[in-house]
């Protein structure tokens, strides 16, 4: 795979709350730091996202009377899985991770702050008509290939890169720089991208394309 100007990185929420030992940790999450950063290092652009949430937030099971962590509750916008209090603002497991190089990053979306409504992808919220202005950036500084990687596959990594390729965008996420919270979430996740047209890409190849188009 061969980089070009018009390609951004979407490094995808790796917080500590997403770290083992966080409050919401990925298997294996911290694997994807080393990789986020070599991508980091090489492409032109990147964008990263940051689960911002407010305390109280409505995804929260300590929110819902009786809630359990990874239930599920009925909203407005549709069923909500009820997740343990995480990335909440002002607290340590918001920040990014440790030794991720985030001075490479040309914007940070922060996403999930509004109480009500739960955010997963960077460009919509759940309610799946709140923008967050993500595309409308994109487009307005000429890229048109996304590449994606982060946490967690089978939710915000998986609905970003939807919402990229509804978008309009060419969308790639490199699977050796992703981490999904379940396996079967994550096979599904890859299925439902692949059907939409969402490419996959390994590291290396990123890597030897990079060697290949060096002078």
């Amino acid at each position: 795979m061969r980089i070009v100007e018009t390609d951004v990185l979407l490094v995808v929420d790796v917080q500590v709350d997403f770290l083992p030992g966080g409050a919401l940790p990925v298997p294996d999450g911290d694997a994807v730091v080393g990789p986020v950063n070599a991508l980091l290092a090489t492409f032109p652009h990147a964008v990263l996202t940051q689960d911002w949430h407010p305390a109280g937030h409505a995804s929260f099971h300590t929110s819902h009377p009786g809630g359990e962590p990874f239930g599920t509750v009925a909203m407005p916008y549709g069923p909500q899985v009820l997740w343990p209090e995480h990335c909440v603002q002002g607290t340590p497991g918001v920040a990014f991770a440790p030794g991720l190089d985030v001075a490479r990053a040309e914007l940070v979306i922060r996403k999930g702050y509004t109480h009500a409504v739960d955010s997963y992808s960077a460009f919509l919220e759940a309610d799946r008509t709140t923008r967050t202005g993500l595309a409308g950036y994109l487009r307005e500084r000429g890229f048109t290939r996304v590449v994606l990687c982060g946490l967690a596959t089978d939710f915000c990594v998986a609905w970003s890169a939807l919402d990229a390729r509804a978008a309009g965008f060419e969308t790639v996420v490199v699977e050796d720089a992703v981490r999904g919270i379940d396996r079967d979430g994550s096979v599904a996740a890859w299925a439902r991208m692949a059907a939409a047209g969402v490419g996959r890409v390994r590291l290396a190849e990123i890597m030897a394309g990079r060697t290949a188009a060096a002078p």
